[in-house]
């Protein structure tokens, strides 16, 4: 995947690595965990191997389920310019 000047297939495949770590430091498959966020088996695979369309929502729930958080971090310059 060639990577996007906003860094966006990064900073997902980063977020991938970082869920499957938790749910394996928690000793969860990925059914399991599935099961236990009310999500498909699919949807945590594409999540951990950074799927660039995931949906936001069903994401942050499967964090949450994780125990961990999303933050945003204002670099202080916008990319796109008022009209």
């Amino acid at each position: 995947m060639q990577a996007r000047e906003d860094g966006v297939p990064g900073v997902l495949e980063a977020l991938g690595r970082t869920v499957r770590r938790s749910r394996r430091a928690s000793g969860l498959t990925q059914a399991e965990l599935a099961g236990l966020c009310g999500v498909g088996v699919r949807f945590v695979s594409e999540l951990e191997s950074g799927k660039p369309t995931i949906e936001i929502g069903r994401a942050l729930h499967v964090l949450h389920h994780l125990g961990l958080d999303l933050a945003v971090i204002d670099r202080g310059r916008p990319r796109v310019e008022p009209p």
